[in-house]
């Protein structure tokens, strides 16, 4: 990657979970969890990104959201380089709040697993850095 990407994330937290992709990095082997969300298009606001990614990844509609704040996250994945300025909000959505804990989904445009994981109990790295220091604020929101 030779650009800096901007990215919208979302951070749903209901009854002490938060909801987070499961990501591996195929080259290194290391297992993670990543906010859900992604690119700001050309023309669209960071808000209205991540409102059309949930859409498209998850098949809901978001309701209340709220900007905690903007990260910075350079990092190797899959032995390429990355660079991301990212926006991470706290969301809001009455269907989200409708998904069992229990339940295990899939990204709808891509496939990559998504479940509920307790706040404070995850055993594996939160992308983008710094996410888990802001789940603190959002299970208050």
């Amino acid at each position: 990657m030779s650009s800096i990407r901007n990215l919208s994330v979302g951070l749903p937290v209901r009854s002490g979970h938060v909801l987070v992709l499961d990501g591996v990095d195929r080259v290194t082997g290391e297992v993670f969890h990543r906010a859900i969300g992604g690119g700001i298009e050309f023309g669209e606001t960071a808000e209205a990104a991540l409102r059309r990614e949930f859409t498209e990844e998850l098949g809901v509609t978001l309701g209340a959201i709220e900007l905690l704040a903007v990260v910075e996250s350079i990092f190797e994945y899959e032995g390429n380089p990355g660079h991301e300025i990212v926006h991470v909000f706290a969301v809001e959505s009455a269907e989200i709040d409708a998904i069992p804990l229990g339940a295990r989904l899939r990204v709808l445009d891509e496939g990559s697993p998504i479940r509920w994981v307790p706040i404070g109990e995850a055993n594996r790295p939160f992308y983008p850095t710094g996410i888990a220091e802001m789940l603190d604020t959002v299970a208050f929101w």
